[in-house]
């Protein structure tokens, strides 16, 4: 049975996109990240022009997905109800041994821009890559695509930045599940070299009910500001 037009659409642009530069900043733990994306396709009804695209992904903090989580997911459908039970006890009875994350991407239209340029497909990459380079950009991705359908070539790309990106926020959210221990710290940065930002590190410790555990540091900061 041939398959249906759109599925082939998709595979054929899998198979024939290649990641050539990965961003070397991996996806935030605790926050969004902006990646900032090169495509760049042959035209398919064209002889000697190219199209790049330049835009952003931006990808939302990841979560951990617990096995309740998990049996609520999409993911789950497919099994039937006393699999999915019996797949989410063993989730349950191994969950301290693995991770599992859920990762959300949107593409932001609204600063995707494109521009056709009359050269070799090489020379284009060339160039590109050159482009990036000195801009030192750490979340800079450049990718080789399909003219069409040229999304599924981002997609290739974000499945190449969460494989590696997993295994370090996977560890982050182990060892702080909540991001309370990120938040803290990030507000100690900045109170210690911004004074005026002691009261809101008063009033964060206060909310999050941690300000008897950080007490002797932030007298310690407040002390330093007035010495």
């Amino acid at each position: 049975m041939p398959r249906p037009p759109q599925e082939f659409d998709f595979w054929y642009a899998v198979n024939n996109t290649e990641v050539l530069e990965l961003p070397r900043s991996r996806l935030e733990t605790f926050g969004s990240t902006l990646i900032n994306y090169r495509l760049v396709t042959e035209l398919m009804d064209a002889v000697g022009q190219v199209r790049i695209r330049e835009g952003r992904i931006q990808a939302f903090r990841p979560e951990i997905l617990t096995p309740q989580s998990f049996l609520e997911s999409p993911l789950s459908e497919g099994f039937h109800s006393g699999q999915a039970e019996d797949f989410i006890r063993w989730l349950r009875e191994h969950e301290s041994d693995l991770t599992l994350l859920k990762y959300g991407f949107k593409i932001r239209q609204e600063t995707t821009t494109e521009s056709i340029v009359h050269d070799t497909v090489e020379n284009v990459v060339d160039r590109v890559r050159a482009d990036l380079k000195s801009k030192e950009d750490p979340l800079a991705a450049l990718v080789l695509g399909v003219d069409e359908p040229w999304e599924v070539c981002l997609l290739k790309l974000l499945y190449e930045v969460v494989r590696l990106s997993a295994p370090g926020n996977a560890r982050d959210l182990r060892a702080d599940p909540d991001g309370t221990r990120h938040e803290i710290e990030k507000a100690f940065r900045l109170a210690a070299n911004d004074r005026s930002r002691l009261a809101p590190l008063a009033a964060l410790l206060t909310r999050l009910g941690k300000f008897k555990e950080y007490e002797d540091r932030f007298y310690a900061l407040v002390r330093s500001h007035t010495s």
